[in-house]
């Protein structure tokens, strides 16, 4: 059974450059990574709405639905732990209420979006979130091995309509 989850990346311009907002995952599936702002739909929940929660969850900040833009689907498969098998939507906004604030969940950080810490975050972020950053739009599927950590398989899909 494949959960749904859903990502958002807060964008930034701060002296000409181009930040993002990354938490480092303090407890749950990915403690110790960078993730983006997100997590489980909830019973009933659109993926808009669930990452418009968790982003105020998470972070301390409100985010508008209609600031946040789709940029695309990744589906991730645990075949050695199919309970962490989950079908994510990935979002992106410039807009926000707040200052990021530490929560319970996560520790957020700053990070220029041409640094990623890509060697602290799950290993299939390094294969489309620089795209994703810079624009572009995702679909794809990774499968990871054993170790429940590295991608042992990756394949892109087909572009799907935005979700709201």
């Amino acid at each position: 059974m494949v959960y749904r989850v859903c990502v958002a990346y807060l964008l930034r311009e701060t002296d000409g450059r181009s930040e993002v907002l990354l938490g480092r995952k303090k407890r749950g599936l990915g403690t110790g990574r960078y993730v983006g702002l997100g997590g489980k739909l909830e019973a009933g929940e659109s993926a808009l709405a669930a990452v418009v929660r968790e982003i105020e969850e998470e972070a301390g900040v409100t985010v508008a639905p209609d600031d946040l833009e789709h940029r695309g689907d990744l589906m991730y498969l645990f075949p050695h732990r199919e309970s962490w098998s989950q079908s994510s939507a990935v979002f992106v906004t410039t807009r926000w209420t707040g200052e990021p604030a530490e929560s319970a969940e996560l520790a957020p950080v700053w990070f220029d979006v041409d640094d990623l810490p890509l060697d602290e975050m799950w290993s299939d972020a390094r294969a489309w979130l620089p795209g994703v950053l810079a624009g572009a739009r995702v679909s794809h599927e990774f499968t990871f091995g054993e170790d429940l950590a590295s991608v042992v398989a990756d394949r892109a899909l087909d572009a799907r309509p935005p979700v709201r």
